[in-house]
């Protein structure tokens, strides 16, 4: 990820910051029932990271290969996959109480740090508390998710903190409907913005 690049697109605002929600009529497969953090969204295409899926990987074998002693009580935490872009690449989404090497606030609660310090941080306990750790990221081109949003592949909810961080993964999707009253059982492919 380059830092500096993804640092000046933020401030142009768009959808930064919010959730996207795929909608039960999802046609792709890799986001069915799926909840989306958006990092970045300009004229220029727009990039998210996926919070509710799983990968096979764990916190300890990022430590591990990472040549990083655990101690930080996280080993069993499943690491999650954020899209399908770059799914070598790690993505920290976290509190916005510490800054490393490539931090980007994308919102007052929460930032986003790709660089290796922060997880020599968390191996050592050192924290962030509020964090997760998923590799790769969902990304779409000019254009691109504005069509899916006009064809309602997509629903987009302000993020909460404590859907991210406080909520299982297994529930993120659901709880972030329902805290602003939607009951995505009952809802179709027709289904507008909140």
């Amino acid at each position: 990820m380059n830092h500096t690049s993804i640092d000046s697109d933020l401030t142009h605002g768009g959808l930064r910051g919010q959730f996207l929600l795929a909608m039960p009529g999802m046609q792709d497969p890799r986001f069915k029932q799926t909840i989306a953090f958006m990092v970045e969204h300009t004229d220029e295409g727009a990039m998210a990271i996926v919070v509710n899926t799983p990968s096979k990987v764990h916190w300890k074998e990022v430590f591990d290969q990472l040549s990083l002693e655990d101690a930080s009580l996280r080993g069993d935490e499943t690491v999650l996959l954020g899209g399908p872009m770059s799914p070598e690449q790690g993505f920290v989404l976290h509190g916005t109480g510490m800054k490393f090497d490539s931090t980007v606030e994308i919102n007052g609660d929460i930032s986003l740090t790709a660089s290796k310090d922060i997880l020599e941080s968390l191996a050592a306990g050192r924290g962030p508390d509020d964090v997760l750790l998923a590799l790769g990221y969902a990304g779409w081109g000019p254009g691109q998710l504005e069509e899916e949003l006009a064809e309602n592949a997509w629903l987009t909810l302000p993020a909460e903190p404590e859907i991210l961080f406080a909520t299982p993964w297994q529930k993120r999707w659901h709880k972030a409907a329902a805290r602003h009253g939607i009951d995505l059982t009952g809802i179709g492919s027709q289904a507008g913005h909140a």
